[in-house]
């Protein structure tokens, strides 16, 4: 502590302050424990390595069937130390306490965050309830296999956001292990999407699963809506007969029309980008069957009791988040780049995008004052190889200074020849090496590398549902430790609802009030004036 002291002392003075870019409007004074973080001087990346041989022992942790790697970051002994103080600093024990016994911890919404409970790792009365409902969710599941509603060969999934993007994920890594039926996801609201889904759909043979927690989501219920016309025009007689509900607001899904026997309920704690362990999985559930979603629970449970009871020294979404506010909030990069060296995590960058930028891309922490310096950064990313091709030039060459993160899988998702798993890991492997090694050109200096860029690899055995549970869980972990040490609330998502104010208020008071370009663009492309 006596370092983050003297460290906390140089950090007054007004080049640690441009390093933390205090003349944007709106920034607090960095705490004492970050202020010593940014103090302290950056190493390169090689010399790092040269200088400091256990460097792997330290920084390279294995949590079940998945290996962290962030020796290629900057991380270093006396950051990892300040990152402690900051943990500290900021109550890390007590808030990760609270989180899983089921406490407020969404203070501005005066509720708790209790997905861990759906996979059996929270307060015992929540864990009892989500046990229940997840024994309602495989009873019906089973009268459907049983036929109870018919012959069933397609699923019609339609929901938003975390109600869209979990299932989809799970469904699109996973659908090699043997997906029972045809599944179609449907998120967005032009009805293109709806009808490229339900092509060489039968009406006759297709159940829609209707998820929204509160069953007033606009995009889907209009979706919804659609879907129904389009089993009436097929010729089914019972359209609502064919529609499973997935909402914590059962009561508006029984006055909309659906049968309490096929309402799904989950609980109103579990936030809708943290949802897919709930009946919100329900499509993956019966698609991939309900071993598999109970492997991914599980998963995501050990996970869970990694976070909850480990030392922060080796808590592995702990670090991931010490290596994250190093690199935004001190360092100042503004992106953070996810890239999947396997075609079945494909959706997992998009998935990421919703749970981090929603949760972190905030402006005040928890009792409503200025945050101190950059929430969360813009996550982005893309797949494999195809990304190389399209994006790594500015990663390796270019001005902006990006965190990647690579993710990839020992055994492969297919049965061609092995040499396309080998040149797949090859590649992901050499494109972190080149980050850190780079590689000098005095005659050429477009043919330059300058190196020392940071990443981060996740190598996991297998993509199997236990080893998905894990990584998500340790994505879920981790963003919440980013908002812990920043001191916000990562469970409210209030930046979403003005634009649809505003849609809303188009439609039923008409286009009024406005700036000119936007009723300019109204009066041109609808036709209101």
């Amino acid at each position: 502590m006596q370092l983050v002291e003297t460290l906390a002392k140089e950090a007054k003075n007004r080049q640690v302050q441009r390093r933390f870019r205090l003349h944007r409007r709106g920034y607090s004074m960095p705490s004492p424990a970050l202020a010593a973080i940014a103090a302290l001087p950056q190493a390169d990346l090689k010399s790092i390595f040269n200088t400091d041989p256990d460097r792997l022992s330290k920084l390279v942790l294995t949590q079940g069937p998945i290996r962290f790697d962030w020796s290629k970051t900057h991380l270093t002994d006396n950051l990892m130390a300040g990152f402690l103080a900051l943990a500290e600093e900021q109550g890390f024990a007590a808030r990760r306490d609270a989180l899983f016994a089921g406490e407020a911890v969404n203070n501005t919404e005066g509720r708790a965050a209790e997905h861990p409970a759906e996979r059996g790792e929270g307060h015992p009365d929540s864990v009892a309830h989500a046990k229940m409902l997840h024994a309602r969710m495989r009873g019906l599941i089973d009268a459907i296999e049983a036929g109870a509603l018919g012959e069933i060969r397609h699923i019609l999934h339609i929901g938003i956001g975390g109600s869209a993007l979990g299932p989809d994920l799970i469904v699109d890594a996973l659908d090699g292990d043997g997906v029972r039926y045809d599944v179609a996801i449907v998120s967005n609201v032009d009805g293109t999407a709806l009808e490229r889904a339900i092509e060489g759909f039968d009406p006759h043979a297709t159940l829609i699963a209707i998820a929204s927690k509160t069953f007033t989501t606009s995009e889907t219920m209009l979706n919804a809506a659609s879907a129904i016309n389009w089993m009436v025009e097929g010729g089914v007689d019972d359209p609502y007969g064919r529609v499973i509900a997935l909402t914590a607001a059962p009561d508006r899904a029984m006055e909309w029309g659906v049968d309490e026997t096929r309402i799904l309920p989950f609980a109103e704690s579990v936030g809708g980008r943290y949802s897919l362990w709930s009946s919100i999985g329900f499509p993956a559930a019966l698609a991939l069957g309900w071993d598999a979603f109970e492997s991914l629970l599980e998963g995501a449970a050990e996970m869970d009791r990694h976070f909850r009871l480990t030392d922060p020294a080796q808590n592995i979404p702990l670090i991931a988040a010490f290596a994250d506010q190093y690199y935004a909030r001190v360092l100042g990069c503004q992106t953070r780049a996810v890239f999947a060296y396997d075609e079945r995590l494909a959706l997992l960058p998009s998935y990421l995008q919703q749970l981090e930028m929603e949760s972190n891309g905030k402006a005040v922490k928890l009792d409503g004052s200025p945050v101190d310096g950059p929430t969360a950064p813009i996550t982005w990313g893309g797949v494999g190889t195809d990304a190389q091709h399209a994006v790594f030039q500015l990663l390796h060459q270019g001005t902006i200074i990006t965190p990647v993160e690579f993710i990839a899988a020992i055994e492969p998702g297919h049965t061609l020849d092995p040499a396309h798993h080998r040149a797949l890991l090859v590649n992901c492997f050499a494109q972190g090496a080149a980050l850190m090694r780079g590689k000098a050109n005095v005659d050429d200096p477009a043919r330059a590398y300058p190196g020392n860029r940071p990443s981060t690899t996740i190598l996991m055995d297998d993509v199997t549902p236990h080893a998905l549970g894990a990584l998500i869980a340790f994505y879920e972990h981790r963003t919440f430790a980013n908002a812990v040490l920043m001191g916000i609330n990562p469970f409210d998502q209030f930046g979403v609802e003005l634009g649809k104010e505003i849609a809303k208020s188009i439609e039923t008071d008409g286009p009024t009030g406005f700036d000119p370009s936007t009723m300019a663009l109204i009066e041109i492309a609808l036709g209101d004036g």
